[in-house]
């Protein structure tokens, strides 16, 4: 797995089937899917809205409103394909410790059982660590079966910590040493 991130320049992962990149706005499209096959236990904030937002536009504007950086999350394109399934990266969720990235993926239902998230998730775990991160942090509903699976096979623990919430259900807390 080869990864890039020099000031200045977009970051850019490679592994065998895929390209971990900055979006393009074209690809709001994508995002948008994205939304629309979220679970219904998914919290209302992250589905689309009654007035159905966020919309292909809103997507498109805040693609073109978020800069390359060294936390982010970035598509996931198939290589042999030229489609983007998803996203993987580091976000700054402030649910972990100070100066500890949390893991966040999410790939389209169509490519799921393939080992994409697995794949893209180790890419972004040597990224971090060549980023100088010791630690990192992923949350996941405990519902959540697959992605809970995906952790495990990366060398994520599920902590003690844990968040109860009576409509979506309990978060867990996972971490990883680097």
């Amino acid at each position: 797995m080869a990864g890039e991130a020099t000031p200045g320049h977009e970051v850019v992962l490679e592994t065998e089937r895929l390209l971990l990149r900055a979006w393009r706005v074209a690809e709001a499209v994508v995002q948008r899917e994205l939304w629309t096959e979220r679970d219904p236990r998914v919290p209302p904030h992250r589905r689309i809205d009654a007035d159905g937002h966020p919309t292909v536009a809103d997507l498109e504007e805040s693609i073109r409103a978020n800069r390359p950086s060294s936390i982010g999350l970035l598509a996931v394109e198939r290589k042999a394909a030229r489609d983007v399934i998803g996203y993987c990266g580091l976000i700054d969720s402030g649910r972990g410790s100070e100066g500890e990235p949390e893991l966040a993926f999410e790939l389209l239902r169509r490519v799921w059982r393939q080992g994409y998230a697995t794949e893209a998730s180790l890419a972004v775990l040597d990224w971090a660590r060549s980023s100088g991160y010791e630690r990192l942090w992923a949350t996941v509903w405990e519902w959540n079966t697959a992605s809970r699976r995906v952790l495990a096979k990366i060398g994520f623990t599920e902590t003690e910590r844990k968040e109860v919430d009576a409509v979506h259900r309990t978060t867990l807390f996972t971490t990883r040493r680097l």
